[in-house]
């Protein structure tokens, strides 16, 4: 059977359901809507005189919630504009629709009863053959199948995702033992490529993969904050980034998740778990009780374990609890002699070493937070996974852990950590054991394809659906022909090589630089290609501004204007190579990062892609290239289009509001990316080798580099009018500061080509001229400086 997926039906508009139509809209599909129909009047619809069956009234329930979560914070759309391609209804009314759709997906209430009801109501109108799947995560699949026919049994499994929907990247599927393969394969290859989600094909067990092993580890963290004597803030400090987990940590991720709901997941999984010889981890510790008793639930109730408020001065202050009386207290300056030695330690599997060694507190408490995980996971096979990789993926998308159990078990060594485990009263699988024995690893490397120990076999498989991919992390050992201590210069095959950025935040310095020469060098004496992407949390953040900051405060303009010289100098290399330059950019792509990309011949954005030139922010202007490739694309739009102030206010606009894409679709509009050469994919797994994929094509087509651009067009005093007239307005009305206007007026100088008379054709290099100059010019200003200071000293952008 050929699926198509075309049309999408979402039962069930709650926080879950409408975010998972958002989704399914963000990737281009017609999606149906529909929630419970009200069984009242509100007081507005009775005084104007409605009934229960006006059309106004029937739909208000899922109307309101669908508007309540497109204002959702982060976005749930890629962009607004996508909302259209949902359309709402009511089950009463409207269930009959999903006669039209491909999928149906149940997203309601975790009440079997009701699922059940409802399930015989679609079996009255779905087509023969499409999907019905169930985002549960509380009840067993198979016990929802009672009284369905074999259509409707084969068409059937869960589909359990992450929340947020758009952000979390992973997506259980759990079959029943009547699901056919075919939908198994088809749901696997689907949520990969074309949702973008990291698919885990689950057992039908309590939580299945990821809930159950991350709400083990947060529970143990929960009774081993007692027994450790740490507070809610120490705790959050040492179980965040330090480890390779999220900012929000333990505590902040209970208050932005509800304290209700995690408790009814592990009150649900120690019901549940017969055979679990850890269920005890599950039980509510009177902290959390008391939290319940209180209804301090986090985020939905205002206050859970930290609370906002507004101080004496009237400023914004996050309270934290005190667990011991439990009065929540200001902000405590937390420090650990373990924390700061292993955060000086960039790489996050040696770091693990560090924090489990020694006998401080500290020690002893990663020793049994770890420890007693790993126990935990190797005893969970074959009960939810037959395979480790899976437990890892599991929790590494579903919780955005950087590394999973395993990964992090394999830093320390079966051998080392076993008999750690053994003095701590934690017991491991006997396969462990028998791994122990012949000095194994969980996973290996081997011609570049990622390997894990598959327990049945006793012998190393390569990961299933990784064969095909491009991993830069699994090339890396034997596939680099170049590095320094910024960029690796990888070989990806085909004549086509990749050069990656490895500094912190993937900030661009000389290194890079150094790298990006040498890639164009290496590519023109013997590849094909030049692809540039990484790995990293983000493509990159930008240029290195500790460097500029501390050429400008010694005043060393001339070396200062030569190193933003040399940057637009590689730009250019890139621009006009005699091959084909991709970019792949994901997440942030700031500043240079975002100049870089549009020197490229193509991007291949991911969806998530927040790509930006935010330099005023920092008080200078865009110089490595940006703001005159914004006036060269602003030649090329007026060239074609009368109204040409609009789209010089446009693209002014951008820059001068230093405006970021809040995904890889919006970069169109603000005009980062170029809507006929450049592209966007949602699959950042497939991301790298669809650019590589897009540069064969290119090299096959017969590449032909662009000609040196000399005819420019830039409108001169009639742009600057525009920006003069705009930044006076905008300080009027207290919308910037007298510097912003400073500001402003500079990078109008730039995109209008200077003070000309009238509109003429100038040449690239006359506009990068002007760019530098005034770069160069800004770095001198003291309130450019203190911007710089304090976005480095203090994380902050300042608006003196």
């Amino acid at each position: 059977m050929h699926r198509k997926i075309r049309k999408v039906a979402v039962l069930g508009a709650g926080v879950m359901g409408a975010q998972i139509a958002c989704h399914f809209a963000n990737i281009g599909m017609e999606v149906l809507l529909l929630d419970m129909p009200p069984k009242e009047l509100s007081a507005e619809e009775d005084k104007a005189g409605y009934s229960l069956e006006h059309p106004r009234v029937r739909n208000r329930i899922v109307n309101q919630l669908f508007s309540r979560i497109v204002k959702n914070k982060p976005d749930p759309l890629y962009l607004k504009s996508f909302a259209k391609r949902i359309s709402l209804g009511n089950f009463e009314d409207d269930l009959i629709k999903i006669k039209d759709c491909d999928w149906v997906i149940e997203v309601i209430v975790e009440n079997l009863k009701i699922k059940q009801s409802l399930y015989s109501r679609i079996e009255e109108y779905r087509k023969p053959g499409s999907l019905i799947t169930t985002n549960t995560s509380g009840i067993p699949i198979g016990m929802l199948l009672d009284s369905r026919s074999e259509d409707f049994k084969q068409s059937f499994c869960g589909t359990h995702f992450f929340n947020p929907p758009r952000y979390l990247k992973l997506l259980e599927i759990i079959p029943s033992t009547y699901t056919s393969e075919e939908v198994i394969a088809f749901l696997k290859e689907f949520g990969e490529r074309h949702l973008g989600k990291s698919v885990v094909i689950c057992k039908d067990t309590p939580a299945f993969i990821a809930n159950r092993i991350g709400v083990y580890s947060m529970m143990s963290v929960f009774h081993l904050l007692k027994e450790f004597d740490l507070s809610v803030e120490e705790i959050d400090k040492l179980t965040g980034p330090i480890i390779g987990r999220p900012k929000s940590a333990t505590f902040r991720t209970c208050d932005v998740v509800g304290l209700d709901t995690l408790v009814f997941v592990a009150q649900n999984l120690q019901k549940a778990l017969v055979n679990d010889e850890s269920k005890e981890i599950f039980a509510v510790p009177d902290f959390i009780q008391k939290l319940l008793e209180n209804q301090w639930l986090g985020a939905k109730t205002g206050q859970g374990f930290y609370k906002k408020i507004k101080n004496e001065e009237g400023k914004s202050e996050i309270l934290s609890l005190n667990l011991s009386n439990f009065e929540y207290q200001a902000k405590q300056k937390i420090k650990f002699a373990e924390f700061e030695a292993a955060k000086a330690i960039p790489h996050l599997n040696k770091r693990f070493k560090l924090l489990l060694k020694g006998e401080g507190k500290i020690n002893q408490f990663y020793r049994k937070l770890f420890l007693g995980l790993f126990a935990y996971v190797s005893n969970r096979i074959p009960e939810i996974s037959d395979e480790i990789y899976k437990i890892d993926d599991a929790i590494c998308t579903g919780f955005a852990w950087e590394m999973g159990p395993f990964e992090i078990w394999d830093t320390l060594g079966l051998k080392k950590s076993i008999p750690m485990m053994e003095e701590l009263g934690y017991k491991p699988a006997d396969w462990v054991y028998k791994m122990a024995e012949k000095d194994q690893k969980f996973y290996q490397l081997k011609e570049g394809n990622k390997q894990f120990y598959e327990i049945n076999s006793q012998e190393y498989i390569t990961i299933p659906g990784t064969e095909e991919l491009v991993i830069l992390n699994n090339l890396r050992p034997s596939h680099s022909i170049w590095s320094n201590e910024g960029c690796s210069i990888l070989n990806l095959g085909d004549g086509i090589i990749n050069l990656e950025f490895h500094t912190k935040m993937n900030t661009i310095g000389s290194e890079i630089i150094q790298g990006i020469n040498k890639a164009i060098e290496l590519t023109e004496e013997s590849y094909r290609a030049l692809i540039i992407s990484n790995e990293g949390d983000n493509f990159s953040a930008g240029a290195n501004i500790g460097l500029v900051f501390m050429l400008a405060i010694e005043q060393e303009y001339e070396e200062l204007d030569m190193v933003v010289r040399t940057f637009q100098n590689t730009m250019l290399k890139l621009k006009y190579a005699s091959f084909p330059v991709i970019a792949a950019p994901h997440n942030m792509a700031l500043g240079g990062g975002c100049e870089i990309s549009m020197h490229c011949d193509k991007v291949i954005a991911h969806a998530e892609t927040y790509m930006g030139l935010v330099e005023l922010g920092v008080g200078v202007i865009p110089a490595g290239g940006g703001s005159k490739e914004f006036a060269y694309r602003l030649s090329q739009e007026i060239a074609h289009d009368d109204i040409r102030t609009n789209r010089f206010r446009e693209k002014f606009l951008s820059i001068g509001q230093a405006k970021v894409s809040t995904s890889g679709y919006e970069a169109f509009e603000l005009g980062y990316l170029r809507k006929d050469v450049d592209e966007v994919i949602v699959s950042r797994k497939h991301q790298l080798l669809y650019a590589k994929k897009a540069a064969l094509l290119m090299t096959e087509k017969g590449y032909t580099p662009p000609l040196p651009t000399k005819d420019i067009r830039v409108l001169g005093a009639e742009g600057l009018a525009l920006v003069y007239s705009g930044a006076d307005g905008m300080e009027v009305g207290n919308y910037i500061s007298e510097y912003d206007k400073y500001l402003s007026i500079e990078l109008g100088k730039v995109l209008s080509g200077g003070e000309l008379s009238e509109p003429a054709e100038v040449s690239e290099n006359y506009l990068l001229n002007l760019e530098r100059i005034a770069f160069v010019k800004l770095c001198q200003q003291k309130k450019t400086l203190e911007r710089m200071q304090s976005l480095l000293q203090k994380g902050k952008i300042l608006r003196n």
